[in-house]
């Protein structure tokens, strides 16, 4: 297999990989009052093609469930800063909560919001004033702990742990693990046991979110295996369904379909562009651009060099 036929591969793999994941950890979408009918577009350039992140909710008592769910809300769209003011960022924050939850739960969420906000600013300052880490490690425990002590400044403990609770676990979790491979003390079998411990101690759905894309990879090679041997579109649905979920064997076989149009579209594009070439006269750049164009949108079109 040659080095471009590998790269194409793994590109593919982990097109597959960020799939799957996706779809293992969709979260089941928000109810909204019936008149609600939010159309997403794009709130900053950058975001072209997303929807908000994070499945607000209230109970069932229609208080607001304060969870890591109301952070990536906030997160998402503080993302835009840069592109829109912060003053429009809040106020677009503002109607998506209105969006998705009932007035009171609503309200509560922007005041964490504002204290969010402050809490945000305020972490500017404190990462400013941390001294010079001995070490990357040294550094990155140095940050959470600052991050974990102001919190108490903007926050019950209620609210930094559902804000804060599963993002402080991932980030211990990925402190030891950095630790444990900069330790030159420890044997390679010393290292994997100390490793193999961290994992046993994760939460079972950290764990999951770390296990997924490597379930995806090894997934596609059965999958590869099994189409190199005649296995058809059916079989493979039925392999990765029972493997993963409906749903995901769903997403995949999505994937497969937008993939062959792809290569479908390249060698069609390969095979016109050495014809244009094979001529007496040079194409002109005109008639290039007119070949690309009739295959492949502007966006699509800046991946074209590989192939070419």
């Amino acid at each position: 297999m040659n080095a471009r036929a590998k790269l194409l591969r793994a590109g593919a793999l982990a097109l597959a990989a960020g799939a799957l994941y996706f779809s293992l950890h969709q979260p089941e979408a928000p109810a909204q009052a019936a008149n609600s009918d939010p159309n997403y577009f794009a709130f900053v350039r950058s975001m072209d093609g997303t929807a908000p992140d994070g499945a607000v909710r209230q109970d069932s008592a229609d208080k607001l469930v304060v969870d890591a769910e109301l952070a990536h809300l906030f997160d998402y769209y503080l993302a835009g800063l840069g592109e829109r003011s912060l003053d429009a960022i809040r106020t677009e924050i503002g109607r998506e909560l209105d969006r998705r939850l009932k007035p009171a739960a609503a309200a509560a969420a922007r005041r964490l919001l504002d204290q969010y906000l402050d809490y945000k600013r305020a972490l500017v300052d404190v990462e400013k004033s941390l001294p010079k880490p001995a070490s990357l490690t040294d550094g990155a425990r140095a940050r959470l702990a600052a991050m974990q002590q102001l919190r108490h400044r903007y926050f019950s403990q209620d609210e930094i742990d559902g804000l804060f609770g599963a993002s402080d676990t991932y980030d211990t979790d990925a402190i030891a693990r950095m630790e444990i491979n900069a330790d030159s003390t420890l044997t390679p079998a010393q290292r994997q046991q100390k490793l193999a411990a961290l994992d046993a101690r994760l939460p079972a759905a950290l764990r999951e979110e770390r296990e997924a894309p490597t379930r995806v990879l090894r997934l596609e090679d059965e999958v590869q295996q099994r189409r190199a041997q005649g296995a058809g579109d059916n079989e493979i649905y039925q392999l990765r369904a029972a493997t993963l979920s409906p749903a995901a064997a769903d997403r995949l076989a999505e994937l497969d379909r937008e993939q062959a149009d792809w290569q479908h579209r390249i060698a069609a594009y390969q095979q016109q562009r050495r014809q244009l070439l094979a001529r007496a006269a040079p194409p002109s750049a005109a008639e290039l651009q007119q070949l690309r164009d009739a295959g492949f949108t502007p966006l699509e079109q800046k991946r074209l060099p590989a192939y070419e």
